[in-house]
């Protein structure tokens, strides 16, 4: 089954996808993310949105894939002088599998215009041993304990 989510985001701030449940049972894996700008050629803008395992506590435009709680980044940049439009960056490590929210971030490097988000999730019935894998991962990502 896919659960879809959309939002629309100001420059600097950060949405939480709530999915988390009683047993953690049920899993997730990113099968789409998109962007877009609210009013698309009226403004300048390179925007960097990305969804995390965990709430951050600071938000950057810089993109780091070793980051072991990305999940996804997507990058547009729009010039409305020059009706430049680039076609959004987007990577997804579509093998993570997580049964706890997500957070999706925005910030910009240029402009502050107001961005649209559309993700698509594919729900996974976890069984026993996928479900303590899936919450292990999750709190050593709550208690920031790097991997290995």
């Amino acid at each position: 089954m896919i659960k879809t989510f959309r939002g629309l985001m100001a420059e600097d701030t950060q949405d939480t996808v709530v999915l988390h449940t009683n047993d953690g049972s049920t899993g997730y894996r990113i099968v789409k993310f998109q962007i877009m700008s609210n009013a698309p050629g009226t403004a300048e803008v390179e925007a960097v949105l990305k969804i995390y395992k965990v709430e951050q506590s600071s938000n950057t435009a810089q993109i780091d894939f070793s980051d072991n709680h990305l999940l996804a980044a997507a990058e547009h940049r729009e010039f409305a002088a020059s009706e430049d439009f680039s076609s959004p960056q987007v990577v997804i490590f579509d093998q993570e599998v997580f049964n706890q929210d997500i957070y999706v971030t925005y910030k910009s490097a240029a402009g502050s215009m107001a961005m649209n988000y559309y993700i698509e999730l594919e729900q996974i019935k976890l069984d026993m041993g996928e479900n303590t894998v899936a919450t292990l991962k999750d709190i050593r990502n709550e208690l920031r304990i790097p991997p290995g």
